[in-house]
């Protein structure tokens, strides 16, 4: 069995543009054998999930429709990352426009690539320690959001049990009990 090489990208255009990604159409050379291929890939900003934990312990999260899945997730609230924009600062704000909630110690708790098979972007999972609400929520035009106060164990244990559960949500909780373990007692 030989060692996977890294492919060459011969010619990269783009396929589609899908307003929050843009699908590129790549065709690849294999440096060894010589192969050939065309591959779709995903190419987006990165993406951020904030971690907002209030003063008693609690975690912020939302309760929205994701069309998708055509049904109602529960999560920690996030989005798009601006060009160039620090994800302490992505995360603060998402927070503050999906929730309301905002202040405390932003910090990075890890980063992941939610699926490299066919995208480009990573996903920041941010810890927010010492958030409060100070703000009406600030949505978008197709966003209706339902603001969550819930223990740290009971988020995780819903995850978990959720068969249909965003994954990074479900990372981003075990980021932060990793990280935060006493939450989680």
């Amino acid at each position: 069995m030989s060692v996977p090489a890294r492919w060459l990208v011969r010619h990269e255009a783009l396929h589609v543009d899908c307003k929050v990604f843009r699908v590129f159409k790549e065709h690849c050379h294999h440096p060894l054998d010589k192969r050939e291929g065309d591959f779709f890939v995903i190419h987006s900003h990165d993406w951020v999930l904030g971690l907002p934990i209030t003063n008693d312990g609690k975690i912020v999260l939302v309760k929205q429709y994701r069309f998708g899945l055509r049904d109602l997730s529960i999560e920690p609230p996030g989005g798009l990352l601006e060009p160039g924009e620090d994800p302490l600062i992505a995360a603060t704000r998402e927070v503050e426009e999906e929730t309301g909630f905002k202040g405390g110690k932003a910090s990075l708790l890890g980063s992941c690539s939610p699926n490299p098979a066919i995208q480009k972007n990573q996903c920041h999972f941010v810890l927010i320690e010492g958030v409060k609400i100070e703000s009406s929520q600030n949505l978008d035009e197709h966003e209706e959001i339902e603001v969550l106060l819930v223990a740290p164990k009971e988020a995780l244990d819903l995850a978990k049990n959720n068969p249909r559960v965003h994954s990074l949500a479900l990372l981003a909780l075990y980021r932060l009990r990793d990280a935060r373990p006493h939450l989680f007692l």
